[in-house]
């Protein structure tokens, strides 16, 4: 487990930047289009990944429904307050307030606590001993991080800095899943009571983006075609988490 726990971190953070970077390359036109299919993608793989895989297994692990919901419940209070004061997220709109009043350091700084999370996340998932839980959210994470690395690499470009500056910070704060998924591999191994506590903060946090983050981005298109196109790659993203989740039996 171990392994895979590394290699997810690695895919999630490095891979992720490597993946933004080459968004940054092509065109700008195809770039507007994968990027809104990689957020209605994510989406799915979101809600579903929090909603069928996260949520129950910390339910079956806590044995105490009461305690996870409030558990979902706080840390989505959290998130909402995180958001606002380190800027979590980025929007991609030209003249969002983000965008304004947030310096290229500060988005580096909420970018290297967000991806810190995405580590603890990915070593609690695997540590359910249900691979297939493990798998769909090493699979989500990466999904919804290409998009927001590629808005926090075009934010440093716009902020005046060269490409391979931009590049060099955004590796540095997304470097900090590594470390996070590592040591937590070995502290909640030790702990095993708190796995239910941050299964259920990580569905919080999936929730929160996909519907804080993702979906009001979604909404900007309001053609026929790009609703009808959104809302099939969500449905291809709830299917292929459905399909994930499916992967692997669990022993606890």
């Amino acid at each position: 487990m171990l392994f895979w726990v590394i290699l997810f971190s690695i895919l999630g953070s490095v891979g992720a930047i490597l993946a933004a970077s080459i968004f940054i390359l092509i065109g700008e036109r195809i770039q507007k289009k994968l990027v809104t299919a990689l957020l209605s993608f994510a989406t799915g793989t979101l809600l579903t990944a929090a909603l069928m895989g996260l949520i129950p297994e910390a339910i079956e692990y806590a044995g105490e429904p009461h305690l996870v919901t409030i558990v979902i419940l706080g840390g989505l209070i959290f998130f909402f307050f995180l958001e606002k004061f380190l800027i979590w997220r980025n929007c991609q709109v030209n003249d969002c307030e983000v965008h304004a009043h947030a310096p290229g350091p500060l988005i580096l700084v909420g970018d290297a606590f967000h991806n810190f999370t995405d580590g603890i996340v990915i070593a609690a998932a695997f540590l359910t001993n249900n691979f297939g839980i493990g798998l769909a959210v090493g699979i989500t994470i990466i999904m919804h991080e290409i998009p927001q690395e590629t808005g926090d690499f075009a934010i440093l470009l716009h902020d005046g800095m060269s490409k391979k500056r931009a590049l060099l910070y955004n590796l540095l704060s997304s470097s900090t899943t590594i470390p996070a998924a590592i040591i937590s591999y070995f502290v909640l191994d030790v702990f095993e009571t708190t796995i239910p506590i941050f299964l259920a903060i990580s569905a919080a946090s999936f929730l929160y983006i996909a519907l804080s983050d993702l979906t009001p981005q979604l909404h900007e298109k309001t053609e026929t075609k790009e609703i009808i196109k959104q809302l099939v790659l969500v449905v291809i993203g709830i299917l292929v988490m459905v399909i994930v989740l499916s992967i692997g039996g669990h022993s606890h």
